[in-house]
């Protein structure tokens, strides 16, 4: 008897030494888990795509043995970024058009479409990412320069907001377009009582440019996969895609080709569309999560698009538009909360922003949770502030930093204390989700790090920030591109923190931007980015 106890005691004793075999350790970090208590941790393992164990060197080291183990030489790691708002397929497809991005002139901006047709050799030129508030001369391009170096060849570029085309005559042409052409929720501009070439909002639909191919729709989704891993990017909430679109991300991952997370917001600018998803469900794998509409309250504030409580400071009697009839947006609300769908709205001017913050409350009533968003929520009425209490802010921090050299000049000083307020927006529904809005802004996530916590630009201007009483902290700003954007996903059981059960999405940095001189948090560069446990760059 006494044998028998002591073979069971030695059995017991021995399974107890025995390791857990992972696919993954991870040691010597300095991990920024993001979880509850912001810990932070030396170690940690992955098996089967997940979390398992995070603790010490020690703990991880005694309990398991792994097929990889990295030694992270005491860098810092922290979960994979969530952009939660950008434009992933757009920004794709732009890597096979005519770049504009950068550009300090309209001249530079007609040398480099004529490079592009030399090289390329195409029929119908299109791009994106010109903005005259860059150039000398700040006032929107017009088209006959356009017209005498592309006679016969149409011409659609926008610019960097993508709230306005500027085409030349022969695209004009094939649109049936004339200057006495009716546009709801947009404008032609004039001059003279001319076309310029520059078409702003829903005029821009007029412009029938031609629709990629199935190959070059599959390369754009590869290429901007590509270049969001080497960010450090494991989920994109891309906002407003078409059913042909998110079915081919879906026929991508069912491949494995596309490994990349999308939260894809359903366009809502098509009844046919809203119908179908709606009758459809949510559609949620580990990869893809449709369950919101993106609907376009209005345009942007670079092209006076944006609508406006009061005329623009810098355009007598404009106030922007509306993109919808105000009672589409009450439409549109009814069949959403009907539903288990989120509706993310893009409102830029305080009207907008009022007018939409009203539906929601009206349209919501008492349900809490349903996490509705207002995408930019970038110029806000200061009344208006307390109703984001049961509405979450989604903003994007770079819009901040590239506005501010001429955004007081465009809406004046009052309207100024209610714009870019990430801080006050914070304060009041407890959480905020940042994103870039690339294309329009750069992908790198370090810029909205940076844009976020110090609001200058990379020059170092202004010196003491752009009203620093709106910045955020380092930890809100990690939780806002982490556990803030899961949660505005409904994704955060799953996702945004280092935790055990989660999907093991994470990035290793060369440098640590919770510590690092501000000046230095632009320059930071991602070592490595893993999905599921799989290094993806």
């Amino acid at each position: 008897m006494k044998n028998k106890i002591f073979i069971f005691i030695f059995s017991i004793s021995l399974l107890s030494c025995v390791k857990q075999e992972v696919d993954l350790i991870v040691l010597n970090s300095n991990t920024y888990t993001v979880n509850e208590f912001f810990d932070i941790a030396e170690a940690f393992a992955v098996k089967d795509g997940k979390f398992v164990a995070i603790g010490t060197n020690d703990e991880i080291q005694n309990r398991f043995k792994a097929k990889d183990t990295i030694n992270a030489k005491e860098q810092a790691i922290v979960p994979g970024f969530i952009d939660a708002h950008c434009h992933f397929y757009r920004m794709g497809l732009q890597q096979q058009k005519v770049s504009l991005e950068g550009t300090k002139s309209y001249q530079e901006v007609l040398d480099r479409l004529v490079a592009f047709k030399k090289e390329k050799n195409v029929q119908f030129i299109t791009g994106r990412g010109w903005d005259q508030n860059d150039w000398e001369i700040k006032e929107f391009p017009t088209k006959e320069k356009l017209d005498a170096l592309f006679p016969k060849i149409p011409v659609a570029i926008g610019r960097v907001d993508g709230h306005a085309l500027l085409v030349n005559q022969a695209a004009i042409d094939l649109s049936g377009i004339t200057k006495n052409t009716k546009v709801s929720g947009g404008e032609i501009i004039l001059k003279n009582g001319e076309i310029t070439g520059v078409l702003i909002d829903a005029a821009m639909n007029f412009i029938k440019i031609p629709e990629p191919s199935k190959q070059e729709a599959i390369q754009g989704l590869l290429d901007a996969q590509k270049i969001c891993f080497s960010y450090g990017l494991t989920t994109v909430d891309d906002a407003g895609l078409d059913r042909n679109t998110i079915e081919l991300i879906e026929e991508l991952h069912q491949q494995n080709s596309l490994k990349m997370r999308i939260y894809a917001m359903v366009s809502g600018d098509n009844q046919e569309q809203i119908d179908y998803y709606i009758n459809k469900g949510i559609i949620k794998t580990d990869r893809l999560n449709v369950r919101s509409f993106k609907v376009y309250g209005d345009g942007a504030l670079g092209s006076r698009g944006a609508a406006m409580r009061k005329p623009y400071s810098d355009r007598e009697n404009h106030f922007g538009a509306l993109i919808y009839p105000p009672e589409r947006y009450q439409e549109i609300a009814k069949q959403i909360i009907a539903s288990d769908y989120q509706m993310n709205t893009h409102a830029i001017g305080d009207s907008t922003n009022t007018w939409l913050l009203k539906i929601y409350k009206d349209v919501l009533k008492d349900e809490e949770d349903r996490r509705w968003r207002i995408e930019h929520a970038q110029i806000i009425f200061s009344k208006d502030f307390q109703d984001f209490n049961n509405i979450m802010p989604s903003v994007q921090p770079t819009h901040a930093t590239s506005d501010m050299y001429w955004a007081q000049e465009r809406i004046g000083r009052d309207r100024m204390r209610g714009a870019y307020a990430y801080r006050n927006l914070l304060n009041r529904y407890g959480k905020i989700a940042l994103g870039t809005d690339f294309p329009v802004e750069q992908v790198n996530p370090f810029l909205t790090f940076f844009s976020a916590t110090f609001r200058r630009d990379l020059e170092g201007y202004p010196e003491y920030g752009f009203q620093m009483e709106n910045k955020l902290s380092r930890e809100e700003t990690l939780k806002g591109m982490t556990i803030w954007a899961a949660f505005s996903n409904f994704e955060e059981k799953e996702k945004g923190s280092i935790e055990v059960g989660k999907f093991a999405d994470f990035i290793i940095l060369d440098q640590d931007i919770m510590k690092i001189y501000g000046n230095e948090i632009p320059k930071t560069k991602v070592v490595a980015t893993y999905l599921n446990g799989e290094k993806v760059y």
